[in-house]
């Protein structure tokens, strides 16, 4: 990697609270990177707010605008490269993300999902980990390919499901992880410290470093 900051391009679909613990961590250098572009594929996201409270270029591209996924796709990856992104970042978007932009971006696609894959894969994560009646779930860290939620795991921390939990408590104790493990997971990729053999994720550190215990 290179001396100057990793740019990110943040695609979100809903109120972007990944999309603002990742900002977070930029401005405060301890990610050495920066958000280039946020793109949402709803207008009234509040994500997008988020970003021009930040002063970063934010993005509506719908979907009905377009004859069809692929030409929806190339609309993204075009504002993707106008922006000069090195590194997308899927938090909260709702969409699978096409082969057109993972061709483009290859290994270099990261995506959140709020379950320890590959168990309770899919749109409804939570809910799914809290109906089976398992006794901990947690979050999931990965690089993003053409099947959902199938890439290779970059991070994953459990959280335990507690007595008398319903969806939103869980989900609040979940999404406060999330925005510790997202961040780190960018930090590692900007620092040259991820490495991909297969499905696996090797994570690269010196001999006095423990990143396990870092707090971001």
């Amino acid at each position: 990697m290179s001396n100057s900051p990793v740019r990110l391009g943040v695609l979100i679909s809903g109120s972007g609270s990944n999309l603002q613990a990742i900002i977070d961590n930029c401005e405060t250098g301890i990610i050495p990177a920066q958000v280039a572009v946020v793109i949402s594929s709803r207008g009234d996201a509040y994500g997008l707010e988020r970003a021009k409270n930040h002063k970063v270029p934010a993005i509506h591209i719908a979907r009905e605008e377009f004859l069809d996924d692929a030409a929806y796709n190339h609309a993204i990856l075009e504002k993707l490269q106008e922006y000069g992104v090195e590194l997308v970042i899927m938090a909260g978007y709702m969409r699978l993300l096409g082969k057109e932009i993972l061709d483009a971006y290859h290994n270099r696609v990261m995506n959140i999902h709020p379950a320890l894959l590959p168990s309770f894969a899919g749109a409804h994560g939570i809910k799914d980990a809290l109906d089976y009646g398992v006794k901990v779930t947690g979050v999931t860290v990965h690089f993003a390919n053409e099947v959902y939620d199938e890439g290779p795991i970059i991070l994953q921390e459990a959280v335990p499901i507690q007595e008398g939990d319903t969806e939103d408590t869980l989900a609040e104790r979940i999404h406060a992880l999330e925005h510790v493990i997202y961040p780190k997971a960018i930090k590692l990729y900007c620092e040259g410290k991820l490495k991909i053999e297969g499905k696996k994720v090797r994570i690269t550190v010196s001999d006095t470093e423990h990143f396990i215990d870092q707090q971001i």
